[in-house]
């Protein structure tokens, strides 16, 4: 199940783009968390805290614990805006996390024993359809990631979401088929087309534009 990370933040009173640029300006990255029939907390983080959340794996599904003061929100990062340019956070959205309320949530899909595959073996193509999978889960409960074991899978083989481990106490967001995850495609040959040696060949059979062809006079202008 997920862990919790810790983050510290600082409030900000003033909303809008002005205070949002006042914000940068002092060194901070503003954000907001909403949600849980509660009214909107303003924010302010540390951009090294939000980069260093950024370069994990599945941030999307972690559970973070936003410490203000003495007080604390568990929230989920919704959102980040970048810098068009320094690609530098410029904007967060959590989303506030209540007991007992179920959300959705992205958790990513970890393929396992790729080595071992024999379709894989044999020259066959992971075709992965789906990194991640949107599911219904108590905020207490929410997975890590999905576990895709590849280990008998043969050419034209697939992986569903009935074959993913890790996925108690959640319910897909699809409901109407049991959608497929990855395949095992087939080895893509190119096969390279011999010329025909009796073929004559076409630049001989055609004279160049503007010269005459053996045995006619030229044409009087």
């Amino acid at each position: 199940m997920a862990n919790t990370t810790s983050i510290e933040a600082v409030s900000r009173e003033r909303a809008g783009k002005g205070a949002a640029r006042a914000t940068r300006r002092a060194g901070k990255v503003p954000a907001v968390i909403y949600g849980a029939r509660q009214p909107p907390s303003l924010i302010a983080l540390d951009p090294r805290e939000v980069m260093r959340e950024l370069h994990k794996s599945g941030w999307r599904s972690r559970l973070y614990e936003i410490k203000l003061g003495d007080d604390s929100v568990r929230a989920l990062m919704r959102d980040v805006q970048f810098h068009p340019v320094t690609d530098a956070p410029e904007h967060v959205d959590f989303q506030r996390l209540a007991p007992g309320e179920a959300i959705s949530v992205s958790v990513a899909v970890h393929f396992l024993n790729d080595a071992t595959c024999p379709g894989i073996k044999r020259g066959g193509v992971l075709n992965v359809v789906r990194h991640s999978v949107e599911v219904r889960v108590d905020p207490e409960h929410i997975p890590e990631r999905f576990d895709a074991d590849l280990g008998a899978l043969d050419i034209n083989d697939n992986i569903r979401w009935s074959n993913l481990k890790g996925t108690e106490g959640c319910r897909s967001v699809i409901q109407d088929r049991d959608f497929v995850i990855a395949t095992v495609a087939p080895p893509t040959k190119v096969q390279e087309v011999a010329a025909d040696p009796n073929a004559p060949a076409a630049a001989a059979a055609a004279p160049a534009r503007g010269t005459k062809a053996p045995g006619k006079p030229a044409a009087k202008k």
